[in-house]
C-alpha cells in the first residue's frame, strides 16, 4: 500500500474508517483505535472509573484516543473549550461538565456516523452546553480568538495538514488560551513499510510526528512553552494491528520489530497562545 498523497485522500480514508467504527460503537461492540478488533494498548484503560459514570456507554465504546486530555487540560468553570476530532463525544461531555453551566463545550467532527452517534450521546447524558459542529481540524468553524482551551484526543496524528491544524488552533484560541491534546508521537524513524501504510494512518502511527517535529510545528504557529509528557511507550507487540497491515507487517525484519519498540508514544502535548 502506498501513503494517501493529498489531504484529501487522507480525508476518506478516516472518513471511512471511523464511520464503520462509529457503526460498531452503536452496536454496543468496542473498537480500537486502528482495527475495530476489540482491545488495545493504545486505547485501554483511559479514563478512571469516577470520571466516565454520567458518560452514555456508547460514548465511552467509541473511545478510539490515546490519552485523557480532559484530566490534565486543567479546565476551569466557565471555559469554553473545543475539542478537535471529537468522535462520540466522551471528551467533549466530560469538559462539559468540568467547565460547568458558564462554561461551553464544542466538538468537531468530519464523519456524519461519529457526528450522530455524538449528538445521541449529548441528548442522553443531557448537556446543555455543548454542540457538535461538522467540519474539518484544519478549517475549523468558529470565529477568531474564540476559545479558551483546545484538547484532542490520537487525531492531529491523523491530518495530512499538520500545520495547518496548529495555525488554526492558534487562530480560534484566545489571547492566553491553551492548548492541551493527546497525541501519538514518535521518538525517532520508523521503518519505511510503516510510514508507507495506508491502515496505519487510521491506526494512529503512521501519521505521528517526531516530538522534536512536534514542538517546532507548534513554535512556526506562533505558540510558546511548548512541551511533550510522555504518557506510554509502545511494544511492536503493544500496538499488532494498529500498528498496521499484515503486508506491512511482514515487510519488517525482525531488527526492524524490535527497533519500533519504544519509538511510537502516547504524549501529552501543552502549548500556549501569547497573550
Amino acid at each position: 500500500m502506498n501513503t494517501p498523497s493529498t489531504l484529501d485522500d487522507v480525508r476518506d480514508i478516516v472518513r471511512r474508517k471511523y464511520g464503520e467504527l462509529a457503526l460498531l460503537a452503536t452496536q454496543q461492540r468496542k473498537p480500537c483505535c486502528g482495527t475495530g478488533s476489540g482491545d488495545d494498548r493504545i486505547t485501554r484503560d483511559l479514563y478512571a472509573p469516577d470520571q466516565t459514570g454520567d458518560v452514555p456507554e456508547s460514548a465511552l465504546l467509541a473511545s478510539l484516543g490515546c490519552g485523557n486530555p480532559t484530566a490534565l487540560a486543567e479546565l476551569k468553570p466557565g471555559d469554553t473549550v473545543l475539542d478537535l476530532g471529537s468522535g462520540g463525544g466522551i471528551d467533549v461531555l466530560l469538559s462539559a461538565k468540568r467547565v460547568g453551566p458558564t462554561g461551553f463545550a464544542y466538538g468537531l467532527d468530519m464523519t456524519d456516523e461519529m457526528l450522530a452517534l455524538a449528538e445521541s450521546n449529548r441528548q442522553k447524558a443531557g448537556a446543555e452546553n455543548v454542540k457538535f459542529l461538522r467540519g474539518h481540524i484544519e478549517e475549523i468553524p468558529l470565529p477568531d480568538a474564540s476559545v479558551d482551551v483546545i484538547i484532542s484526543n490520537c487525531v492531529i496524528n491523523l491530518s495530512g495538514d499538520k500545520d495547518r491544524v496548529l495555525r488554526e488552533a492558534f487562530r480560534v484560541l484566545k489571547p492566553g488560551g491553551r492548548f492541551a491534546v493527546s497525541d501519538v508521537v514518535t521518538e525517532g524513524d520508523l521503518p519505511e513499510a510503516v510510514r508507507k501504510d495506508i491502515e496505519s494512518y487510521v491506526g494512529c502511527v503512521a501519521g505521528a510526528l517526531d516530538k522534536e517535529d512536534y514542538l517546532a510545528r507548534l513554535s512556526a504557529a506562533g505558540f510558546v512553552d511548548a512541551s511533550i509528557e510522555v504518557t506510554r511507550r509502545y511494544t511492536f507487540s503493544d500496538l499488532g494491528e494498529s500498528c498496521c497491515s499484515s503486508q506491512a507487517m511482514a515487510a519488517l525484519t525482525p531488527e526492524e520489530r524490535e527497533r519500533l519498540d519504544g519509538r511510537v508514544q502516547s504524549g501529552f502535548i501543552r502549548a500556549t497562545k501569547p497573550a
